[in-house]
């Protein structure tokens, strides 16, 4: 019985760790991963993109050279320059303020609605894909949630429960939580069935101490990967709800509401448009190279497939 133990927690789940282990393996692995990150110059400028966007939107109330809601007819549609690097709005109100202190709203939103989507659909992803009598009954409640179009049903969710930022991140939750269930499920369904996993049932191991040690800790890979994706479309889809006007406080500073008051401006002043739009292109264009990176990383066997396939091109 013993051996038997030795051989469910290995990390293969087929022989013992070695003595020393966990000083050496893990380091190893996560070493490997990390050089196949800093292996890649567009995901080390991405990230730094990121945790610079990050910075800058924790730090805006210190760092902002004006008051963001600040209304002064007065310097009215000025075009970028000293005083003002990206120019002022119809209202007098300073773009590069406004621009940094948006990103909150923007980078808030992808952040909770990240994490809220990943546990929850992680929960419903494994229970379905372990328990084959859930399957059925689950999988056709998240069916019938992707059933509508996205933008559809968080625009009802923001009108049922008001135009707040807590209601955007309800919405885009329910919108993605199903996409994170069936990966989870996905990778359930393949971990349930492997040698060690059987072992482990056979041994006594709990359900729960299964879930969470065996197949959890094995989905843990392409969930990272899900949520960089996840966050990446939760920005640009605050972005949108804002752009049609069912976002959160309308007069709130966010990337969204900047574009929707610019794209009546766009021939006499441009630039009201033009920096929130290259500010979110930007943003979602760094996380999906960091999520690209991090399949490769995660997983070199993808890096592999698709060298070959441009080598055989």
């Amino acid at each position: 019985m013993s051996a038997g133990r030795a051989r469910v927690t290995s990390a293969g789940g087929l022989r013992s760790r070695p003595r020393g282990w966990r000083a050496t393996y893990q380091p190893d692995r996560r070493r490997s991963w990390l050089r196949g990150m800093l292996a890649s110059p567009l995901a080390l400028a991405s990230v730094a993109f990121l945790i610079l966007v990050a910075l800058a939107a924790i730090l805006s109330p210190f760092i902002v050279p004006h008051d963001p809601r600040f209304i002064d007819p007065s310097i009215r549609l000025q075009s970028p320059s000293a005083s003002h690097p990206l120019g002022t709005d119809e209202l007098g109100r300073d773009i590069f303020s406004r621009l940094i202190d948006g990103g909150r709203v923007s980078l808030l939103t992808g952040f909770v609605v990240t994490l809220v989507s990943a546990l929850f659909g992680s929960l419903i992803g494994i229970v379905a894909g372990y328990y084959r009598r859930l399957d059925g009954v689950l999988m056709r409640i998240t069916d019938g949630f992707m059933a509508f179009p996205g933008v559809l049903l968080a625009i009802a969710v923001v009108i049922a429960f008001g135009p707040r930022t807590s209601s955007v991140i309800l919405a885009l939750s329910l919108v993605y939580i199903p996409t994170v269930a069936r990966l989870v499920r996905s990778t359930t369904l393949v971990i349930r069935e492997l040698p060690y996993v059987e072992s482990a049932r056979a041994i006594g191991q709990t359900d729960l101490r299964i879930l969470w040690r065996y197949i959890l800790a094995n989905s843990i890979s392409p969930l990272i990967v899900q949520c960089t994706f996840i966050a990446a479309y939760a920005i640009l889809a605050e972005a949108s709800l804002s752009f049609l006007g069912a976002g959160g406080d309308p007069e709130a500073p966010s990337w969204g509401n900047m574009l929707r008051d610019g794209q009546r401006l766009l021939g006499p002043a441009w630039w009201i448009a033009v920096a929130p739009g290259t500010m979110l292109f930007l943003t979602v264009l760094a996380f999906n190279l960091t999520g690209d990176a991090l399949r490769d990383a995660l997983d070199p066997r993808t890096r592999e497939r698709r060298d070959d396939g441009v080598a055989g091109m």
